[in-house]
């Protein structure tokens, strides 16, 4: 069999395995080795496996993975977050539909901690659901906001997805993470005018919950005052070039650790379960990547990202219409694929078909880590809406997919905006290094 014919092979057999919910690692890891050994033989295969492995794991740039969702983990178990929530509520919440907007706020200033869509979702899940429940709201409302909200975490700085993306194309971490700060907002600001519309045309998805007077608004902006001021210094640190991100994460980490500890909040015991469950998470990632990295040379030696490349070139589509393809075949697979199997998938594939377009690749992987946080909310897989349900076990799975509907379309209609002016993405980063 010749190379092609492999690679399609391979291909088919990792997308059963996925299908099939075999760890996408370990997944990745037995198809690149068995096509490695197959095209260059067993020695290539075992070589590439020992290099890669090690190369990878002794990345530097690695080192902000597991310190951003340290400090993530501090934030919440300190009570950070519920601050964060209890400030959005307090400004917003007499409005109608205020407390679902304070949700959103909270799950944009949470991911600009944590960095992971998951954790926003869970932790956003368990403060938010009970308020919005309690004031009547609907459920596909509440739990629809939730699901939608939480994926802020992989687009607003730091970011867990642009981190990926950053080592899989070889570029600036810190530029990716400029690059998601003014769509972050863009996409938040979506969110609270969908939340907005939908309360105008059906009162009754969000009524108003309690005033608030003037005194408890400013007790509770000084309660969030902590947690912003560790989003200032982290992502204003890598802006101003202050910090390089692997410094921003150190910092950020250490500030809420001091916090915790002067405040009383957190104790030696919740330090460990933090720093347990940041190395688990970090492993996985870890895993991830290794193993994409073996996949990616297996996928070159069979010459199928060429193929596909030569094949939409053929298609004389322009710069934007091959944009359009790529993004839509991510849409299709976000309703099949984790994200991240998704990113160590198709970007060996696309990306160099990109780059011979002339497309910026700091604008290209914010317009994918978008497409990818749609896929969080996408069925059949859609993990936040089964994080959401895994919070609010009372509100039908169906009703859930129903909430996050308009959320999915207003992330759509954000990805247009970003499409047609490339510079919200490129604004900050162009500033930062010029």
């Amino acid at each position: 069999m010749d190379g092609g014919t492999i690679g399609l092979i391979g291909i088919a057999v990792l997308l059963f395995l996925l299908l099939v919910r075999v760890p996408v690692a370990f997944a990745m890891f037995l198809i690149g080795f068995l096509g490695i050994w197959q095209l260059n033989g067993f020695d290539a295969a075992k070589s590439l496996l020992a290099s890669e492995t090690f190369t990878l794991a002794s990345s530097p740039e690695l080192i902000v993975v597991p310190l951003f969702i340290l400090m993530g983990n501090v934030a919440s178990v300190t009570g950070m977050s519920r601050k964060l929530y209890d400030a959005a509520y307090a400004m917003i919440g007499q409005i109608r539909g205020g407390l679902a907007s304070a949700t959103v706020l909270a799950c944009g200033g949470f991911a600009a901690l944590s960095g992971s869509s998951v954790a926003s979702a869970l932790t956003m899940g368990k403060v938010s659901l009970v308020q919005m429940d309690r004031f009547n709201y609907d459920p596909r409302l509440a739990t629809g906001v939730v699901a939608a909200g939480g994926t802020l975490g992989i687009l607003i700085p730091p970011s867990t997805g642009f981190v990926i993306y950053a080592i899989l194309t070889e570029q600036s971490i810190g530029r990716l993470f400029l690059a998601g700060v003014l769509p972050g907002f863009l996409l938040l600001t979506m969110f609270v005018l969908t939340i907005t519309i939908l309360c105008w045309l059906k009162p009754e998805y969000g009524p108003p919950g309690p005033k608030t007077t003037f005194l408890e608004k400013g007790r509770s902006l000084i309660g969030a005052m902590p947690i912003l001021i560790v989003i200032l210094v982290t992502i204003g640190g890598i802006y101003g070039g202050l910090f390089s991100p692997v410094e921003a994460a150190g910092v950020g980490a250490g500030l809420v650790i001091v916090y915790g500890a002067l405040t009383r909040t957190l104790s030696f015991k919740d330090l460990w379960f933090s720093a347990r469950d940041s190395v688990v998470t970090t492993a996985t990632v870890m895993l991830i990547l290794i193993g994409a990295h073996m996949i990616n040379p297996f996928l070159a030696l069979s010459h199928i990202p060429d193929v596909v490349g030569n094949a939409l070139t053929s298609l004389e589509l322009g710069v934007f219409g091959t944009l359009f393809v790529i993004l839509g075949i991510y849409m299709v697979l976000g309703c099949f694929l984790e994200g991240f199997a998704m990113l160590v998938l198709t970007l060996p594939i696309f990306f160099p078909v990109t780059q011979q377009l002339g497309i910026d690749p700091i604008w290209f992987g914010v317009l994918v880590v978008l497409t990818l946080e749609m896929g969080l909310i996408s069925p059949p897989v859609g993990i936040n809406v089964f994080i959401v349900k895994s919070v609010a076990p009372n509100v039908e799975l169906g009703q859930i997919f129903r909430g996050v509907v308009p959320f999915w379309l207003a992330m759509l209609v954000t990805l247009g905006i970003l499409i047609a002016f490339p510079q919200l993405s490129l604004l900050l980063p162009d500033t930062m290094f010029n």
